[in-house]
Protein backbone atom coordinates (compact mmCIF):
# COMPACT_ATOMS: atom_id res chain seq x y z
CA UNK A 1 0.00 0.00 0.00
CA UNK A 2 1.23 3.62 -1.44
CA UNK A 3 0.56 4.83 2.43
CA UNK A 4 2.54 2.52 3.93
CA UNK A 5 5.23 2.39 2.07
CA UNK A 6 5.43 6.18 2.58
CA UNK A 7 5.44 5.83 6.11
CA UNK A 8 8.20 3.39 6.24
CA UNK A 9 10.23 5.69 4.12
CA UNK A 10 9.33 8.75 5.98
CA UNK A 11 10.08 6.29 9.46
CA UNK A 12 13.52 5.49 8.25
CA UNK A 13 14.71 9.09 6.64
CA UNK A 14 13.69 10.26 10.49
CA UNK A 15 15.58 7.99 11.67
CA UNK A 16 18.75 9.58 9.80
CA UNK A 17 18.80 7.18 6.78
CA UNK A 18 18.99 10.25 4.41
CA UNK A 19 19.53 8.27 1.49
CA UNK A 20 16.07 7.08 1.53
CA UNK A 21 15.12 10.62 0.46
CA UNK A 22 16.23 10.24 -3.01
CA UNK A 23 13.10 7.41 -3.38
CA UNK A 24 10.46 9.81 -1.77
CA UNK A 25 11.78 12.26 -4.11
CA UNK A 26 11.60 10.30 -7.29
CA UNK A 27 7.99 9.19 -6.09
CA UNK A 28 6.77 12.21 -5.88
CA UNK A 29 9.15 14.54 -8.45
CA UNK A 30 6.54 14.39 -10.96
CA UNK A 31 3.58 16.13 -8.43
CA UNK A 32 5.53 18.81 -7.86
CA UNK A 33 6.89 19.44 -11.16
CA UNK A 34 3.29 18.98 -12.58
CA UNK A 35 2.44 21.69 -9.75
CA UNK A 36 5.17 24.34 -10.33
CA UNK A 37 4.92 23.99 -14.24
CA UNK A 38 1.20 25.49 -14.25
CA UNK A 39 1.43 27.64 -11.39
CA UNK A 40 4.89 29.26 -12.39
CA UNK A 41 5.08 31.45 -15.23
CA UNK A 42 8.80 31.83 -15.69
CA UNK A 43 10.24 28.59 -16.77
CA UNK A 44 13.72 30.37 -15.62
CA UNK A 45 12.36 30.14 -12.15
CA UNK A 46 11.09 26.70 -11.68
CA UNK A 47 13.52 24.73 -11.06
CA UNK A 48 15.18 26.47 -8.27
CA UNK A 49 11.29 26.44 -6.87
CA UNK A 50 11.71 22.67 -7.30
CA UNK A 51 14.46 22.64 -5.20
CA UNK A 52 13.32 24.93 -2.74
CA UNK A 53 10.01 22.40 -2.43
CA UNK A 54 11.99 19.49 -1.80
CA UNK A 55 14.12 21.43 0.78
CA UNK A 56 10.94 22.31 2.63
CA UNK A 57 9.71 18.76 2.84
CA UNK A 58 13.07 16.85 3.67
CA UNK A 59 12.93 19.76 6.80
CA UNK A 60 9.52 19.34 7.63
CA UNK A 61 8.87 15.83 7.52
CA UNK A 62 8.76 15.56 10.85
CA UNK A 63 5.76 17.57 11.09
CA UNK A 64 3.90 15.09 9.04
CA UNK A 65 0.59 13.79 10.93
CA UNK A 66 -0.71 11.06 8.67
CA UNK A 67 -3.81 12.58 8.81
CA UNK A 68 -4.03 12.70 4.75
CA UNK A 69 -2.10 11.22 2.16
CA UNK A 70 1.08 11.70 1.78
CA UNK A 71 0.61 13.22 -2.05
CA UNK A 72 -1.52 15.89 -0.54
CA UNK A 73 0.83 17.08 1.98
CA UNK A 74 3.52 17.62 -1.00
CA UNK A 75 1.51 18.67 -3.23
CA UNK A 76 0.13 21.51 -0.32
CA UNK A 77 3.91 22.72 0.68
CA UNK A 78 4.21 22.66 -2.76
CA UNK A 79 1.35 24.99 -3.32
CA UNK A 80 2.26 26.85 -0.71
CA UNK A 81 5.57 27.50 -2.09
CA UNK A 82 4.45 28.78 -4.91
CA UNK A 83 1.98 30.93 -3.68
CA UNK A 84 4.80 33.12 -1.79
CA UNK A 85 6.71 32.90 -4.61
CA UNK A 86 4.01 34.59 -6.31
CA UNK A 87 2.94 36.97 -3.50
CA UNK A 88 6.51 38.01 -3.69
CA UNK A 89 6.11 38.61 -7.26
CA UNK A 90 2.77 40.61 -6.85
CA UNK A 91 1.26 38.51 -9.01
CA UNK A 92 -2.88 38.05 -8.47
CA UNK A 93 -3.64 34.84 -6.88
CA UNK A 94 -6.78 33.08 -5.50
CA UNK A 95 -9.29 36.23 -5.14
CA UNK A 96 -12.75 35.22 -5.82
CA UNK A 97 -13.67 34.88 -9.47
CA UNK A 98 -17.16 34.64 -9.88
CA UNK A 99 -18.60 37.42 -10.39
CA UNK A 100 -21.55 38.52 -7.85
CA UNK A 101 -24.50 36.94 -9.42
CA UNK A 102 -22.78 34.35 -11.17
CA UNK A 103 -24.47 31.32 -12.20
CA UNK A 104 -23.39 28.61 -10.09
CA UNK A 105 -23.84 25.70 -12.38
CA UNK A 106 -23.16 22.23 -10.97
CA UNK A 107 -22.22 19.38 -13.30
CA UNK A 108 -22.01 15.70 -12.85
CA UNK A 109 -17.85 16.31 -13.21
CA UNK A 110 -16.79 13.04 -14.85
CA UNK A 111 -12.49 12.16 -16.02
CA UNK A 112 -13.04 11.77 -19.93
CA UNK A 113 -11.83 8.57 -21.27
CA UNK A 114 -10.04 8.69 -24.48
CA UNK A 115 -9.42 5.54 -26.53
CA UNK A 116 -6.75 5.83 -29.22
CA UNK A 117 -6.61 4.05 -32.34
CA UNK A 118 -4.23 1.41 -32.48
CA UNK A 119 -2.10 3.17 -34.81
CA UNK A 120 -2.89 6.51 -35.83
CA UNK A 121 -1.99 7.96 -39.19
CA UNK A 122 0.28 10.60 -39.94
CA UNK A 123 -2.03 12.83 -40.53
CA UNK A 124 -3.67 11.62 -37.39
CA UNK A 125 -0.60 12.52 -35.56
CA UNK A 126 -0.17 15.85 -36.59
CA UNK A 127 -3.52 16.94 -35.44
CA UNK A 128 -2.81 15.43 -32.30
CA UNK A 129 0.69 17.29 -31.78
CA UNK A 130 -1.51 20.16 -32.91
CA UNK A 131 -4.19 20.20 -30.70
CA UNK A 132 -1.99 19.14 -27.83
CA UNK A 133 0.35 22.20 -28.29
CA UNK A 134 -3.20 24.09 -28.91
CA UNK A 135 -4.17 23.02 -25.32
CA UNK A 136 -1.65 23.84 -23.46
CA UNK A 137 -1.34 27.00 -24.74
CA UNK A 138 -5.37 27.51 -23.68
CA UNK A 139 -4.71 25.96 -20.35
CA UNK A 140 -1.78 28.76 -19.67
CA UNK A 141 -4.08 31.51 -21.02
CA UNK A 142 -6.68 30.46 -17.23
CA UNK A 143 -6.20 32.33 -14.48
CA UNK A 144 -3.98 30.68 -11.99
CA UNK A 145 -6.66 28.87 -9.24
CA UNK A 146 -8.27 27.05 -12.47
CA UNK A 147 -4.77 25.86 -14.09
CA UNK A 148 -4.06 24.33 -10.43
CA UNK A 149 -7.42 22.34 -10.13
CA UNK A 150 -7.26 21.22 -13.67
CA UNK A 151 -3.76 19.89 -13.27
CA UNK A 152 -4.35 18.21 -9.69
CA UNK A 153 -7.74 17.25 -10.82
CA UNK A 154 -6.87 15.50 -14.03
CA UNK A 155 -2.66 15.06 -13.87
CA UNK A 156 -3.14 13.92 -10.30
CA UNK A 157 -6.24 12.37 -10.12
CA UNK A 158 -6.95 14.07 -6.59
CA UNK A 159 -10.41 14.36 -5.37
CA UNK A 160 -12.02 17.88 -4.44
CA UNK A 161 -11.55 17.20 -0.85
CA UNK A 162 -7.98 16.74 -1.54
CA UNK A 163 -7.71 19.76 -3.85
CA UNK A 164 -9.39 21.91 -1.12
CA UNK A 165 -6.97 20.77 1.31
CA UNK A 166 -4.20 21.64 -0.82
CA UNK A 167 -5.42 24.76 -2.27
CA UNK A 168 -7.44 26.15 0.83
CA UNK A 169 -10.95 26.22 -1.25
CA UNK A 170 -14.32 24.97 -0.22
CA UNK A 171 -15.07 21.72 -2.20
CA UNK A 172 -17.75 23.49 -3.75
CA UNK A 173 -15.59 26.08 -4.99
CA UNK A 174 -13.26 23.75 -6.54
CA UNK A 175 -16.24 21.97 -8.24
CA UNK A 176 -17.05 25.14 -9.45
CA UNK A 177 -13.53 26.05 -10.77
CA UNK A 178 -13.40 23.09 -12.38
CA UNK A 179 -16.26 23.24 -14.24
CA UNK A 180 -15.86 27.09 -15.26
CA UNK A 181 -11.89 26.11 -16.66
CA UNK A 182 -13.65 23.23 -18.65
CA UNK A 183 -16.12 25.25 -19.87
CA UNK A 184 -13.36 28.01 -21.23
CA UNK A 185 -11.22 25.35 -22.89
CA UNK A 186 -14.27 23.73 -24.71
CA UNK A 187 -15.29 26.81 -25.88
CA UNK A 188 -11.54 28.05 -26.78
CA UNK A 189 -11.19 24.99 -28.63
CA UNK A 190 -14.38 24.92 -30.07
CA UNK A 191 -12.95 28.30 -31.82
CA UNK A 192 -9.46 26.67 -33.17
CA UNK A 193 -11.24 23.87 -34.05
CA UNK A 194 -14.62 24.47 -35.11
CA UNK A 195 -17.16 21.02 -35.74
CA UNK A 196 -18.71 20.86 -39.43
CA UNK A 197 -22.47 20.68 -38.98
CA UNK A 198 -24.03 17.31 -40.25
CA UNK A 199 -26.76 17.04 -42.37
Amino acid sequence: MEDRDDKIVIESILAGEQSDFASLLERYQKLVVHLVARMIPRAADREDLCQEIFLRIYRSLGEFQYKSRFSTWVAAVAHNTCINYLQKKRVPLYQDLAAPGADEEDEEVRRVEWVPAAEPSPLERAEASDLRITLEREIEALPLPYRTILTLFHLEEMSYAEIGEITGLPEGTVKNYLFRARRFLRDRLAAHYPVEATS
